[in-house]
Formats: C-alpha cells, sequence, structure tokens
C-alpha cells in the first residue's frame, strides 16, 4: 500500500483500505458512478480525509507560508521607510481606489496592511497557490496510483469530484485567511491602530474596520472559486499532476497578461480576473457594489461552465491508474 493509500486508510476514509483486495478494482474503468449508495456519514469521513491531506502536504504547508510572509514582508518594508518619521510610504496618495494605494495609509494604520497585503498577494501569489491545489486534486491521485482505488469505494466519481472541489474551496478560504491574518498580527505590532479612513474620505470605527477586513477577505477567497473550477477541470484532462499544475499556473499568467492589453477591452471583462482588486470599493463610504457583484457573478459563472465540464470528462474518463 502506498503512502497516500495508508494516509487515507489512517484518517477515517476505511472503505478505500477495505476495498483493497484482489479482484476490487476490476472494472473501475467503467465511466460510471458505483451502483452502492453511500452514507451520508462516509461522505463527511471522505471530505474530512482530503482535508487532513491536503492540510498535510509539505508542498500544501509551503504554499501557505510563502503567502504567510507577503505581509511580513511588506510590513518590514513600510516601517523602515518611514522609519525617519515621514507618514507615507512612497507617496502613493489615497485616490484612484485600488488596492495598492493603500500601502500609502499603513504608516498610519495597521489594519490597512491587510488590504494590501490582499491586493498585493490577489494577482498572482494566491492564484498561483490555488491553481497548484486545483491542478493536483485529480491530476496528482491518477499518477500516484490512488485514483482507482478510491472509486472502488462506495462514492461515486460525482461525489468524489465534488468533494475534492470543497476541499480545493476550503484552500481558497483557507490560504486568504492566512494573508489576512497574518497582515493584522503584523501591522498591529509595527504600526497604531485605530479608526481608519475610508477611501471616500469618511472615518469608521476600528471594530467596523475589523468587519471590512473580513468581508474583504470572504470576497478575495470567492474570487478564486472560478480558477478552482478552472484547476479542477485541467486536472481531469490529464494523468500527470505536475502537467495539470503547470497548465493552470500558465493559464493564470495568460489571462494576467490578455487582461492588460487595451485593445482586448471588449474582451476583458469576461476574464476571470478581471474583476479582483474591485474588493477595494468595500472600502468606500458608500460601499459600490456594481463590480463586486459583477465580480461575484463571474466566478459563479465560471465555476459552473468548467464545475460542469469537468464532471463530463471525469464521469466519462477510462480509470486506468
Amino acid at each position: 500500500m502506498s503512502r497516500a493509500e495508508t494516509s487515507r486508510a489512517e484518517t477515517g476514509n476505511g472503505p478505500v483500505a477495505r476495498a483493497q483486495t484482489p479482484g476490487a478494482g476490476a472494472g473501475v474503468g467503467v465511466g460510471v458512478d458505483e451502483v452502492r449508495t453511500p452514507n451520508p456519514l462516509w461522505s463527511l469521513g471522505l471530505l474530512r480525509s482530503e482535508l487532513l491531506i491536503t492540510f498535510r502536504r509539505w508542498r500544501t504547508l509551503a504554499l501557505l507560508g510563502v503567502l504567510a510572509a507577503v505581509p511580513v514582508l511588506v510590513g518590514i518594508a513600510v516601517k523602515i521607510e518611514t522609519s525617519d518619521g515621514s507618514s507615507s510610504f512612497g507617496g502613493g496618495g489615497g485616490g484612484g481606489g485600488e488596492g495598492p494605494a493603500f500601502i500609502s495609509q499603513i504608516s498610519n494604520n495597521g489594519l490597512f496592511l491587510v488590504f494590501t497585503a490582499l491586493a498585493a498577494t490577489l494577482p498572482f501569489f494566491l492564484p498561483m497557490a490555488v491553481g497548484v491545489v486545483a491542478g493536483d486534486a485529480i491530476a496528482g491521485e491518477s499518477s500516484a496510483g490512488t485514483l482507482r482505488y478510491l472509486l472502488v469505494a462506495p462514492a461515486g466519481r460525482t461525489r468524489l469530484l465534488l468533494t475534492k472541489y470543497a476541499t480545493v474551496i476550503a484552500f481558497c478560504l483557507a490560504a486568504t485567511l492566512v494573508v489576512a491574518v497574518s497582515a493584522l498580527a503584523v501591522g498591529a505590532l509595527l504600526f497604531p491602530v485605530g479608526d481608519l479612513v475610508t477611501i471616500s474620505g469618511t472615518r469608521i470605527g476600528y471594530a467596523e474596520g475589523l468587519g471590512r477586513a473580513l468581508l474583504i477577505a470572504l470576497v478575495v477567497a470567492a474570487s478564486l472559486v472560478g480558477l478552482a473550477a478552472l484547476g479542477l477541470f485541467v486536472s481531469t484532462l490529464t494523468g500527470s499532476g505536475i502537467a495539470a499544475m503547470a497548465t493552470t499556473v500558465g493559464l493564470l499568467i495568460t489571462v494576467q497578461i490578455l487582461d492588460q492589453i487595451p485593445q482586448l477591452h471588449a474582451l476583458q471583462p469576461y476574464f476571470f480576473s478581471h474583476y479582483w482588486l474591485s474588493f477595494a470599493d468595500l472600502m468606500r463610504e458608500p460601499v459600490y457594489w456594481d463590480d463586486l457583484v459583477r465580480n461575484l457573478g463571474l466566478q459563479a459563472l465560471y465555476a459552473a461552465v468548467f464545475g460542469s465540464a469537468a464532471w463530463a470528462r471525469f464521469t466519462a474518463k477510462d480509470i486506468t491508474a
């Protein structure tokens, strides 16, 4: 039994371990769900097993560590730059409403480090980490030789695919919260905290600022669900985890580049990354909801389209490993 199979058995995925008997894998290559109906408790056990395996991997921990280090580096850089008594960093000013503009306010209020860190990691670091986890979801099991055994257990392909996607969504939320919590801790340690001024110039209390920071983190996590579905679809197309991860990250970089070309302005509103920085509108008074709603709607559309494509591909795929 491989390490991955042993880990699944140890984390409560008992049916997988019991299914590994001679001849038990026969017929797994058929592109239909298992006839047996799984117990709901077994499904929860499968989700728990997937979450434990994903978050125990050294690769996942390394990704989260890198994400947690970004706010630390930004905070230290601002602290050093403003150590001579100046009250702003870079001179970016507060206008415009784009996420990076928050960096000029960090020295005045450490809570702005949360917004700056999310704006700094969202274009590449956060989606790259999600692309790695999503791309490896199915293809990684196939390359490790454990996908066949997972399908022997009474889960069915649809339920397994939903479990994988739920695990990737959980990683989106965890990765975003790691950045936000790290930034909140560093901001409170290095800079003063208290009431803060919104982009619109109004003042809000620190408690309300914390609430908006949490809401922004949730919006950022939701902004990644479309990419997660795209990565899951790519993962069903190949049996190589490395190839699926590289393809997903490559598509991310390509879309980011295309979103910066002025001649493609007619297509850019349909790119999954186009409205990512709209979370800055939550720091206005009143909040501007238009781009936020467009962003969430676009993510739901991508999740529906590529989630359906992943299901169609996975349920018809001949599993040989």
